[in-house]
């Protein structure tokens, strides 16, 4: 009895390390509920250091990415299917328009198997149940990403994103009328002391004012924040602390020292007209302005934003990165591509071919990157950055802290009661969306 149940238990122990042993040769259909993926390393253990995850077998995969980023979308395509044998094709869709197109396509069984989306959808996303988490690649992404754009793609504690590319906005500068930088902003208002012109339209530093994306520097920097633990938590709002205050009167002072214009004159398409227009000295825009600038054929360089109160200017900041669709039928094939398309050596091909700034902090500091003088600025400030908040009650902030700093702005409005009033606004307003 004894020598029949050893050669059971040498049998079983026999079968099971063959299955370990042996391909994911699993798929799954696509029945309305969602998949996780498995990986197949022999160790029980869910970790890309072991082995890779192995594509189901008869996998093929639909990319969703924008028509600007197709040349590096089929590099990765095509080097995919060389190494792993699984075909992928993309389909053309806006970033922003891919998080609601997901919401009825994936359960659909339509969707694309990875999509790539600003983080602040994320929250939707996840609400909705769109996407899964990037589990298997998890400590890679975390290990190899600034540490900023792996706090965007995470939400509520679980990572889903494979950071790809980050973006935030700087100081261009017109170097044929400032020729070196100002690093604060008492610097700024000195050289608008000699440099101001308004009859000629000169200007020494523009941003879009009555805009929170561009101003939220003035309220961050020396404190403030939208929402607590890292723009997670909307019971705590930051926007009328102490440090926002002590911004806010900052930004008041910029009215008379720097800019002696209304908000409503100080729009994005007139800043840039100025700017390239070779009046403007200074303005603060963001890398999608880089391409329009230099059709201008000014001499320009960029800069980090200039400190405020003697800290280093705090901006607001965007990830895009790769997530699967918790609908896919090959979530193997899918976490794999969007590891594979993710890597450092994938980010240097984005940046090379469309001109995306690495999330990848190794790849931050390649010679192609650093020996770019505007890029690097931009690399610079987004260290000094803020991810936007992904919850959807971020979407409850924009018009009132808008109309708040057009007010102490242009009405010179008592700075602590305006931005009370706008966040009694904003809580209002979250509290109507929860009942």
């Amino acid at each position: 009895m004894k020598k029949t149940v050893s050669l059971l238990l040498v049998l079983t122990l026999a079968a099971t390390l063959t299955a370990c042993g042996s391909k994911n040769n699993n798929t799954t259909e696509n029945t309305g509920e969602t998949n996780t993926g498995t990986v197949n390393n022999g160790t029980g253990n869910n970790t890309a250091e072991d082995a890779e995850l192995v594509p189901e077998d008869g996998a093929t995969l639909l990319v969703w990415e924008a028509k600007e980023e197709r040349p590096f979308v089929e590099k990765m395509m095509k080097e995919f299917k060389e190494k792993y044998g699984v075909e992928v094709k993309m389909e053309e869709l806006g970033a922003g328009d891919q998080v609601a197109k997901l919401t009825t396509d994936g359960p659909a069984g339509i969707g694309a198997d990875v999509v790539l989306f600003p983080h602040d959808n994320l929250g939707k996303a996840v609400a909705a149940g769109l996407v899964l988490p990037n589990d298997v690649y998890e400590e890679e992404a975390k290990s190899e990403n600034s540490d900023v754009a792996v706090q965007a793609v995470t939400y509520d504690g679980v990572l889903y994103g494979f950071p790809r590319a980050v973006e935030t906005y700087a100081m261009f500068y017109n170097k044929d009328l400032i020729a070196t930088p100002p690093t604060t902003f008492d610097e700024v208002k000195e050289f608008a002391k000699t440099f101001n012109d308004g009859k000629k339209n000169k200007y020494a530093f523009m941003w879009d004012i009555g805009n929170f994306y561009f101003s939220y520097p003035f309220l961050a920097t020396t404190g403030g924040f939208v929402y607590g633990n890292n723009g997670q938590d909307k019971a705590e709002i930051g926007l009328n602390n102490a440090g926002a205050v002590e911004g806010a009167t900052y930004f008041a002072s910029l009215k008379k020292d720097v800019l002696p214009l209304k908000s409503g004159d100080v729009t994005y398409d007139i800043k840039k007209g100025l700017f390239t227009g070779g009046t403007l000295a200074m303005n603060i825009d963001g890398p999608w302005a880089i391409g329009d600038i230099k059709k201008s054929g000014i001499n320009f360089g960029a800069a980090p934003i200039p400190s405020i109160n003697g800290k280093q200017s705090v901006s607001f900041s965007g990830v895009k990165a790769w997530y699967v669709n918790s609908y896919t039928k090959y979530p193997n094939a899918a976490k794999l591509f969007a590891r594979f398309a993710s890597t450092k050596e994938a980010q240097l091909d984005d940046f090379t071919l469309t001109g995306a700034i690495p999330a990848n902090k190794e790849a931050t500091e390649d010679p192609k990157i650093q020996g770019d003088e505007i890029v690097k600025a931009f690399v610079e400030q987004f260290k000094n950055s803020q991810p936007m908040p992904s919850i959807p009650e971020m979407g409850n902030v924009w018009t009132p802290i808008g109309a708040a700093l057009s007010d102490i702005w242009n009405a010179g409005k008592d700075p602590k009661a305006t931005l009370d009033n706008a966040v009694k606004q904003i809580e209002d307003a979250n509290a109507a969306v929860a009942k």
